[in-house]
């Protein structure tokens, strides 16, 4: 079974990318689903850090400013195979095409902010 949007090429394993906040559990639901589906988790954050895809350190921050462009040109040829599970908490930069269902997870306040303290985690983090 092909998927894909009409116009571009057809995959034969679906794309998805899971998104949401920091502490919503995009990790463990990727790599959950990865095993489960047989499908490939590509996690932006370790992917910017083991690649350097990034522009540098922000002291502020205290994390790598990611370069978005170097992040498509690395994610290309693996998204036109198809089959990949992108776990990222934004999904502005990416191509609209690469993607055949985007699943956004929530998660209550209260929840978060437990899951939040208990992991050091830097607000504003673009490769949180």
């Amino acid at each position: 079974m092909a998927v894909g949007s009409g116009g571009g090429s057809r995959r034969a394993r679906p794309n998805v990318l899971v998104t949401g906040t920091p502490g919503t559990g995009k990790t463990t639901t990727c790599s959950l689903l990865a095993d489960a589906a047989g499908l490939r988790h590509v996690n932006i954050g370790d992917l910017v850090r083991e690649k350097s895809l990034h522009d540098g350190w922000d002291a502020d921050l205290e994390c790598h400013v990611i370069n978005e462009d170097l992040v498509c040109d690395e994610l290309e040829d693996m998204m036109e195979e198809g089959g990949i599970l992108v776990d990222y908490h934004g999904c502005d930069f990416f191509p609209e095409r690469w993607f055949d269902l985007v699943v956004v997870l929530q998660t209550d306040n209260s929840i978060l902010h437990d899951r939040l303290t208990e992991v050091t985690w830097v607000p504003n983090s673009p490769t949180t």
